[in-house]
This record gives structure tokens, sequence and C-alpha cells, in this order.
């Protein structure tokens, strides 16, 4: 039986682990976490219950096929609430509009601000869904190794067909006049920590998956997804270790011959999936000798994508008005990006997220708003930018005021986490939420590879391999990696 190691028990490593184990694997997976699931990751205060990230479910079916692949029921693992008008989307000049994915809903509301969009609300979501299935046909499912993947004429043409030259600022405008609509749609750039008027148009898939497929919210916490792939692959065999880290991997003749772990511990196996953060953990793991084609000086070329700060409040109240997902956007979008990319630092007048999950399930909080606040942040590429967090909690707070929602006098526990904090507690590359910004063409459609070129039995699986950042393309690329070796093993008999 083929031996395979996991380092990172993230969706990626989980999904990856549960698929190998399956199909007659001996896996084994290594968290230097105490909680599996990455950045999915529950935390309690009190009465008040969390979910670190992500807040918002798309994609429901790459969660369900992790567990159905093996035959069992994703409803005995996990269930879904499908939340119609999901996010309610505020502006400084006290009007709001809210995303839902009801064509009615959304058209009664561009019919009062914005008739060049109710007349092009058809269309954009024609558009929007072509964007979307062209990606799952042909950029999801794959791994791409080189640039010369491309040169396919099928993948070739469909990539000139994703509007990868424009930007997605542009392509909303192209529908959408009012500024506070355009604002509202180019915030999808930051569900890939980029910005909207560098990241190429063919990240507006994400609005089909919101306005069309829908947003979901897992029953008792979004955390519960972690926990069921946990529960299924110790079922299958899975051999999970918390708090326990890989602290180097020795490599001979281009591969991987021992894994050596923080209680000195050596392993051995046939495959290894790194789910950590690549940029991070590769050049801790790996001498730099033994990986020419990713060296140090080439990971310090990437940009990373924005960081946030968060601040998880319970309140001894519930505020009317609240949906489940909220923003509160800032007088200028384009200046707080140039603050975050350019001039790396905190906006002074930042778009506030907070979702209030107990809206709709009071269970996670029985005694009041379980707010959980997030501000873009910049990588901590630039160490001075994080501090005086203190105060710019306070910031924070007094521009909610000014929309009416008041924080300090309902307080009942309160915690703060910075970028710093993300990037200690998971790893992640400068405190990046996403790995690599999308920034930049070559970074948004030609991420590091899911197998490294110099080490024969290395893989990697996470936000920073392709396809990409967020829970379900982590979780594709975990399924990726898995269906690879699963192949390869075949190929080799």
């Amino acid at each position: 039986m083929k031996e395979v190691v996991v380092i990172g028990g993230g969706l990626g490593g989980l999904a990856a682990a549960i698929t190998l184990q399956y199909n007659g694997f001996s896996v084994s997976v290594f968290e230097k976490n105490e909680h599996f699931g990455g950045k999915l990751m529950p935390i309690q205060l009190n009465d008040y219950y969390f979910d670190f990230g992500p807040n918002t479910i798309t994609m429901p079916h790459v969660f369900q096929h992790v567990i159905e692949q093996t035959g069992e029921k994703a409803d005995d693992y996990f269930q879904l609430i499908k939340l119609a008008s999901h996010t309610r989307n505020f502006f400084p000049d006290g009007t709001s509009f809210d995303f839902s994915t009801s064509q009615q809903i959304m058209k009664a509301q561009l019919k009062m601000i914005d008739t060049k969009g109710l007349h092009n609300y058809p269309s954009f979501l024609a558009e929007i869904e072509r964007l979307y299935h062209l990606s799952a046909r042909y950029f999801l499912p794959r791994m791409f190794t080189s640039w010369k993947d491309y040169l396919s004429p099928s993948l070739g043409a469909a990539f000139l067909r994703v509007r990868p030259l424009e930007t997605l600022d542009h392509f909303f405008q192209r529908y959408f006049q009012h500024k506070h609509i355009l604002q509202a749609f180019n915030r999808y750039a930051t569900y890939i920590g980029s910005s909207p008027y560098q990241t190429p148009a063919t990240f507006a898939m994400i609005a089909y998956l919101e306005l069309i497929h829908g947003v979901y919210y897992v029953k008792g916490g979004n955390s519960n997804i972690a926990k069921s792939f946990v529960r299924l692959a110790r079922k299958l065999g899975v051999k999970l270790y918390p708090s326990t880290q890989v602290t180097k991997l020795e490599v001979k003749d281009r591969k991987i011959n021992k894994i050596i772990l923080n209680s000195g511990e050596t392993v051995n196996a046939d495959f290894i999936i790194m789910n950590a953060d690549l940029l991070k953990a590769y050049p801790h793991l790996v001498l730099e000798k033994e990986r020419p084609h990713f060296t140090n000086q080439k990971i310090e070329g990437y940009e990373p994508s924005i960081s946030a700060f968060v601040i998880l409040a319970g309140l001894k109240k519930r505020h009317q008005g609240l949906l489940h997902h909220n923003v509160f956007f800032s007088n200028n979008y384009e200046q707080e990006f140039r603050d975050l990319f350019t001039n790396k630092c905190y906006s002074t007048d930042p778009t506030i997220y907070i979702c209030n999950s107990s809206y709709t399930d009071p269970t996670v909080a029985p005694s009041g708003d379980n707010l959980f606040i997030l501000v873009n942040a910049p990588s901590t590429k630039n160490a001075e930018a994080h501090d005086g967090l203190e105060d710019y909690k306070e910031l924070v707070y007094k521009k909610l005021e000014t929309y009416g929602i008041s924080i300090n006098p309902h307080l009942a526990v309160e915690k703060v986490i910075s970028p710093l904090d993300i990037e200690e507690k998971f790893g992640a590359f400068k405190g990046a939420l996403y790995g690599i910004s999308a920034n930049h063409r070559m970074n948004a459609f030609l991420r590091p590879s899911n197998i490294a070129k110099d080490i024969h039995n290395l893989y990697f699986a996470g936000g920073t391999t392709h396809p990409g950042g967020g829970s379900p393309m982590v979780t594709i690329s975990g399924l990726n990696v898995a269906n690879h070796i699963i192949k390869t093993k075949k190929e080799t008999k």
C-alpha cells in the first residue's frame, strides 16, 4: 500500500486525504494547529460562536462531492441553509442595496437607481454564467505544470474567451453605471484578495456563483464542513495528527526520503502533499539548492494578496437592519486599494464587512449579535503599518457608529486578530489571506504549479497554487492533486 503524507490539514489537505484513503492509499495528515480546517477555524468566546473564515459559502457541490465520492451522503455530515437576500451593501449617503438570487428583487432595486443596470441585467447574468462554465470546464479541474499547458488549441481558445485582458472594474462598467452598484460588484475582487482595478474580468464569475447558484451557511457554523471532513477521514482510516509540525524535508536523488517532525521523529512516504502555504512552507522545509526552479528570490517576487484586520464582537443586543452578510463601503474605493497595494498601509476610510451568522442561526449566539468584523488590510511586508491597531479598532467602531451600528456600549466579548496573527497562526506568506494576489495576469492564471518541478514526489494544494484562493478552490486543488496521484499510480503499475 502506497504511503502519503499530507502537511497541513486545511480543506485542500483533508479533501486529498479522503480521496486517496478511499482509493487504497495509506494517508497521514500532520497539522501544526490544534484544529483541522485551516482558516475555516471555529472560535468560541463564552456563549458566542464565530467562524474565522470563510463566512461566505459558495459552490456547495464541491464540499458535498468530497463526501459523496466515498458513497456517503453529504446531508448526513452537514446541513446547508441557502440565503436568499444574502448581502446588504451600505453606502455613505445612507442608501443600501441588497444582493439576492431573486432577479425580481435585483431588478426592482436597479429600477430605482440604475436604469442602465436594469436594462443590462439579463445580459450580465448570461455573460457571467458563460465565464463560469468556461472556467469550470477548462481551468478548475486541470493541473497546470507550466505555461506550455496553455498552448493546447481548446484551452487557448477558452483562455481568450474569459476576458483575461480586461479588468473587473471595466467589465462591470459595461453593464452598470451607478457608482454604488459598481462599488458593490467590484468588491468581488476581494474574494481572491485583489484589486478590482487590476484583477482580470474572468473573476466576474464569482458574481454568478452568488447571484445564480446562491450563498450558503452551514447550520451550526461553517466550520462544520471541516469537522465533517475530519469525521469521514477518521472513518476511512486516515491517520490525523493535530499539534504536530513538520520541520524539515530531506531530499535525496530529487525525491523526499525523510520527513522530520517537531518531536524529532522521522516519517517516510511515497507521496508528499504540502497543504501549507507553499511560499512560506516550501523554503522553510526544503533547502534552496534542492529547488532551483523555486528560489527564494522568485518567492519574494510574488505579490501577496490582501490580509485582514478582524474583530470578533459578541454583543448583548441584536441590531435591526443587519442581514447575515453586510458591507459598509468607503467613500473612495480606488484610494482604498491604492493604500493596500501601493502605499502598503491601512485605509483611513475602510470598507467594513460584517458577518452576523446569528441572523440566520440564533443558536450560535443566543444572547445577541455575533459580529465577525473584517477590514481589508495590507500584507505584513511593511511591518510598521501594523502598529497602533488598538486605535484602528476604535476607528472602525466610530465608522460603524455613523451607520447606526453601535458596538462599545453593548460588548459582551471581544477578540482582535491582526495580519501578524494570521501569518503566525496559519503560516501565511506575508499574512496573505489568499496566497498570491491576482492583480497581475501571470499570477492570476499561472499560479505556482501543483507539482514540484525539482522533487518528483512532492505536490502542492491550497490557495497559493492552482486554481487559487477561497474555500471551494482550495478544496478543488486537493481533489486535483489526489486524482493525479491516483492516475500516476495506475500508470506505473
